[in-house]
């Protein structure tokens, strides 16, 4: 008997791929497709009661509704088909225990995407993202980060800095403030770069932080 060849690639399909195909990957990053998600979430009542009381200490912080309105600004941005891959493709985890004291963190396969933090009463948020995408000649070396456009992407050059994460063309931009946060999620490139990232890490698999994905804070994140 020959094998069904369109089903051996299904099976051996890991990541995004499953859902959407390069065409339509590279589209959703350009801003050229509006992509069809789910109607319905597939949900574990029992992972959403575990988060629950973190969730409601989350709300009682100063910062509680602009990590909820600039959370609800990336899911509906950042994430493609956010409620087909919910989960098991990328997971936001409300102040999760880890030494940096996060106030939420998105992650997809082995990898931070997206965290914020308390800053007094503000906030100071956290981008990984490709290094190649921030310099000024496309190519993945430190010593050549275009300044003068991140500097450009929020209301005062003195909101935003870089660091050097580990890994081959990897990037960690901050921000400090909701206003240059949210200047920043609405800059055409930068929207670029997250997309890519996103995508380039949620094709890697399934997502390893499925434990820790926060069902309430996810909420905001697809009500779009």
């Amino acid at each position: 008997m020959v094998p069904d060849m369109s089903t051996t690639r299904r099976r051996s399909t890991t990541g995004l791929r499953k859902f959407l195909d390069p065409e339509q990957q590279r589209d959703w990053i350009e801003g050229e497709a509006d992509l069809i998600d789910a109607e319905e979430r597939s949900e574990s009542l029992e992972q959403r009661f575990k988060y629950v009381a973190r969730f409601e200490k989350l709300l009682r912080r100063p910062q509680a509704q602009d990590v909820l309105e600039i959370l609800g600004l990336y899911g509906q941005t950042c994430i493609p088909i956010p409620r087909t891959t919910e989960r098991h493709y990328w997971s936001v985890s409300c102040l999760p225990s880890t030494s940096d004291k996060p106030l939420i963190r998105v992650n997809a396969s082995w990898m931070e995407l997206f965290t914020l933090y308390a800053d007094g009463e503000g906030l100071r948020a956290r981008f990984l993202v490709h290094l190649s995408h921030f310099t000024t000649d496309d190519s993945p070396m430190q010593g050549d980060v275009d300044e003068a456009f991140l500097e450009h992407c929020v209301t005062t050059p003195e909101d935003v800095g870089h660091f050097f994460p580990r890994g081959e063309d990897i990037f960690g931009i901050t921000v400090r403030g909701s206003a240059s946060i949210r200047k920043l999620l609405a800059e055409r490139r930068i929207l670029h770069a997250i997309r890519t990232f996103n995508v380039t890490h949620m094709n890697r698999g399934r997502n390893a932080y499925q434990a820790s994905h926060c069902y309430s804070l996810a909420d905001t994140m697809l009500a779009g």
